[in-house]
């Protein structure tokens, strides 16, 4: 039979009882989005490179120092830590403002979130966002609710909650739906969500 995935809180705990293998377990895992958001951003692959590097360094030191704490969100945490290094190059380069994201997820609406454009530039992000729009239409009608309300609507989960008179999991399960159809369409239908 095949073995279940292990959690990544699992594997942690592995880790911190000084199983090596649990951490690249847990690399692997992970370093291809890692990377792929890092890249997005920076748009340069050794300097992505280096702040994912930095980024797992971070994880690890963190890890060994007993300041992790578990949520059952590793992922986010990693992300918002590789998210927080791209903004200090930035800072320390002077190429500030590169992006706005303040979420606490990674999620297909990052990929439109990059400011401080040309006019072609403007003109390209607009098309985006009319054809991710057309795209949401395609939706089920509980998932394209939920996706206005939190992307365009900026509203919490929590919110989203008591407006659609469901529990919170039940919003963030449709939130999730909606981003894994969405990234079906967008393959469907050979959509570039890039400029």
């Amino acid at each position: 039979m095949k073995a279940c995935k292990i959690s990544d809180s699992v594997l942690i705990a592995d880790y911190i009882d000084g199983n090596q293998n649990s951490l690249e377990k847990l690399i692997r895992r992970h370093k291809n989005r890692v990377f792929a958001y890092i890249l997005m951003v920076v748009k340069d692959k050794q300097l992505a490179d280096d702040i994912f590097q930095d980024t797992f360094i971070k994880v690890i030191n963190t890890i060994q120092a007993g300041s992790y704490k578990e949520e059952g969100k590793f992922i986010q945490w990693v992300m918002r830590i590789a998210h927080n290094l791209i903004i200090d190059y930035f800072r320390k380069s002077k190429r500030l403002p590169v992006i706005d994201n303040d979420k606490s997820e990674y999620d297909i609406f990052d990929t439109i979130q990059i400011k401080d454009a040309s006019v072609e530039e403007k003109m390209i992000l607009d098309q985006i966002h009319r054809d991710v729009r057309e795209l949401i239409e395609h939706l089920p009608h509980e998932q394209k609710e939920v996706l206005y309300m939190r992307h365009y609507s900026d509203m919490s989960f929590k919110d989203i909650a008591e407006h659609t008179d469901v529990s919170i999991n039940t919003a963030l399960g449709r939130m999730r739906y909606a981003l894994i159809n969405l990234r079906k369409l967008i393959e469907e239908k050979k959509v570039i969500l890039t400029r």
